[in-house]
Parts: structure tokens; C-alpha cells; sequence
């Protein structure tokens, strides 16, 4: 007969357990377990504290690049941009029809005769007669 040695000791543990004798109980297992949860819990809010603490500080830099340069967040600009489509615009085709500035409709006429008389101003004296006859 030859004495299992540690090595083969190993190995015959776990050929019993695939052959579905008995598994032994470790009776820390769960204690141990629960640690190690632990452990994982308390590094993955190390890590979240220590990401907050480089987000924070490259945060600081961008705004100070933004002040440098005057430029805005991009929530800002949406902000801004989404106000600006709200507010009707002059020339907008859905303005309403009383909303019609000064200067345009009826009066168009007057307007472009103030054009030619400018530009009669500036001609030379032969050609402006031309244009007045």
C-alpha cells in the first residue's frame, strides 16, 4: 500500500467532489465571503470618489479656459440657441400680419425713388441731365 501524499491529496478531494461525495464546509466561508463584498463595495467607492475628484479638477481648467477665451458650455449655447428660435424673428414668414415693420408694404414706391436720387447724385453733371428728362 503506498500513502496518498499531500499532492495526491489534493486530487482525490476534488475527484470526489466530481463524483458527488461530500463538498467539506468551510465554517468562515461565509464570513469570508462577506468581507470580500465588502472589500469590492469599499473600492468601487474609492474609485467613484477619486474619478469625482479628477472630474472636478479638469472642470476647473475648462472654465478657466472658457473665461480665458469668453466661451460658453455647450448647455449654455443650446439654451441661448433654443430661445432665439423661440422668439419670432422679423422676417420670419409665420409672423403675424399686423407685425409688419415701418418702411415695408405701401410705401416701397417712395423708397426706390430716394434710391435713384442718390445714385443721380452721384453721376456726372451731363448724364444726370439724361435722367431727369
Amino acid at each position: 500500500l503506498s500513502l496518498p501524499t499531500p499532492s495526491n491529496l489534493g486530487a482525490t478531494k476534488d475527484m470526489g467532489k466530481m463524483l458527488g461525495g461530500e463538498e467539506e464546509k468551510d465554517p468562515d466561508a461565509q464570513k469570508k465571503e462577506e468581507e470580500r463584498q465588502e472589500a469590492l463595495r469599499q473600492q468601487e467607492e474609492e474609485r467613484k470618489a477619486k474619478h469625482a475628484r479628477m472630474e472636478a479638477e479638469r472642470e476647473k481648467v475648462r472654465q478657466q479656459i472658457r473665461d480665458k477665451y469668453g466661451l460658453k458650455k455647450k448647455e449654455e449655447k443650446e439654451a441661448e440657441e433654443k430661445a432665439a428660435l423661440e422668439q419670432p424673428c422679423e422676417g420670419s414668414l409665420t409672423r403675424p400680419k399686423k407685425a409688419i415693420p415701418a418702411g415695408c408694404g405701401d410705401e416701397e414706391e417712395e423708397e426706390e425713388e430716394s434710391i435713384l436720387d442718390t445714385v443721380l447724385k452721384y453721376l456726372p453733371g451731363p448724364l444726370q441731365d439724361m435722367f431727369k428728362k
